[in-house]
Formats: structure tokens, sequence, C-alpha cells
């Protein structure tokens, strides 16, 4: 098995090596095994693991679900089921916020193509 230090897993992600240890700490990355010097080393499948963390993180789930999403994973195939409820009710809470974002976002399209057009008003009026 392969294994990488937090160094390299924070690069791999491009974060701080202190965000992979809140997230350890926080119960969200288990199964972290140490060298001899107690330095964490991430196998691939805890790289796996911690690339469902962010995108969960990345789409607002909060902490406390990842968290009972990464208890559900250790509990292995009997929480199969709730964890697909889980993935479910996330996806469509992410397509909500999705439609919230893109309604809105005509709003701020409206905006831009207002001050853009007083902006040239304005340019032609000093001509």
């Amino acid at each position: 098995m392969n294994y990488c230090s937090i160094s390299e897993a924070a690069a791999k992600f491009n974060l701080p090596q202190s965000t992979l240890r809140y997230y350890e700490k926080k119960g969200l990355l288990p199964f972290i095994q140490r060298d001899e010097a107690d330095r964490r080393l991430f196998s691939d499948y805890q790289m796996a693991l911690f690339e469902i963390v962010l995108c969960l993180k990345n789409t607002n789930m909060p902490i406390s679900s990842i968290k009972q999403y990464m208890d559900w994973v250790i509990e292995g195939d009997p929480t199969v089921e709730k964890r697909l409820e889980m993935m479910m009710q996330h996806k469509q809470t992410v397509l909500n916020e999705i439609s919230l974002m893109t309604e809105s976002l005509k709003g701020i399209d409206f905006k831009i193509e207002r001050y853009t057009k007083q902006i040239q008003e304005r340019k032609q009026d000093e001509y």
C-alpha cells in the first residue's frame, strides 16, 4: 500500500496541513496511521476518503453531517442504505442551492449590464 506524508497530502489537495489535522481531530479522517516518529501517514484509502470529505464540505454539508457519514463508512456495509439516503438528500440540497444561485446570478447580471450602460453613456456625453 502507498502512503504519503501530511505535507504531501496537503499539497495534493492544495490545503494547509492544519486543515488535515483539524479534519482528523473532528473524526473525518479515520484510520490514519503513524510512523515510528508519530507522523501521520495517509494511505490511498485515506486520500480517497478525504476527497469525499472535501466534496461534501465544498458543497456546504455541515461538519456534523460529514462526521455522521464517516461514522457510517467505518461501520461498513450495514449502513449503505443510510449513506445512500444521505447522499440523495444532499444532492437535492445542492441542486436547490444551484437553482438559487442561478436565479440570483440573473440579478447580478442585470446590475452589471445597467452599470456598464451608465458608464458608456457617461463616456459618450464627455465627447
